[in-house]
């Protein structure tokens, strides 16, 4: 695969915006938190957050679907806080969220339908096209272990600091898993597919099938890593 491929996971998996967005509300209630004896105070400040940043998103032409689904998961939050009265709470909903995604991401490589595979092919309007190129498919499958990885490290820390109770910790630990760690996984997906696909392949665009004119032939059924 040429090095001046244009198909960049960097542009087509998002950017720094989201996960930055993602993980405001919970500095924010850290912060708050530091500051007033009312649990509530925080709970309200980080839900008045998540809802400027989706009105934000929302204005500058962005996904209102992204918006809805960040402000959603502070409201419940928030609702878990106000339920136990547990400030580490907050992060309980996250913490969840990233166990379930590891075992998701795991269990689509195993049935050859790769997460990674389905996000970019969704984005590019491929539909399962990419499922047909053996070449694409493999690249796909190898570097959505990547993200399985960056989902069970952010599980093991915060199950770690949610059970000692370290409520500064997790909003930090939130923050610096967010964007960096995103970006490093998008990185290290996009080399991973660079190296898997074959010299001559036309990108991630250009999903190469049976039908395809001028195919080269590889296995049908890719392997995966033990």
């Amino acid at each position: 695969m040429a090095a001046s491929d244009p198909d960049s996971l960097v542009r087509l998996l998002g950017g720094r915006t989201g996960a930055v967005d993602a993980s405001a509300p919970g500095l924010v209630f850290v912060g708050v938190l530091l500051l007033s004896d009312d649990l509530l105070v925080p709970v309200a400040a980080a839900v008045v957050t998540a809802l400027l940043l989706g009105l934000v998103r929302v204005l500058r032409g962005r996904a209102p679907r992204a918006a809805a689904l960040g402000l959603l998961g502070t409201l419940v939050s928030a609702l878990v806080v106000a339920r136990t009265g547990r400030a580490e709470d907050f992060f309980l909903l996250q913490l969840l969220a990233n166990g379930v995604s590891a075992l998701a991401w795991t269990l689509s490589v195993w049935l050859r339908r790769p997460l990674l595979g389905l996000v970019v092919g969704g984005v590019l309007r491929q539909r399962t096209a990419w499922r047909r190129d053996p070449d694409l498919l493999r690249a796909y499958s190898l570097a959505s272990w990547w993200w399985v990885g960056s989902y069970v490290l952010r599980f093991v820390v915060f199950v770690s600091l949610w059970s000692a109770g370290q409520v500064v910790a997790l909003g930090l630990a939130r923050a610096a898993l967010s964007w960096p760690l995103v970006t490093t996984v998008v990185g290290l997906s996009w080399w991973t597919v660079r190296q898997v696909l074959p010299d001559g392949h036309p990108g991630l665009r250009h999903p190469v099938t049976p039908q395809t004119p001028g195919r080269r032939l590889t296995d049908p059924q890719p392997s995966l890593p033990d």
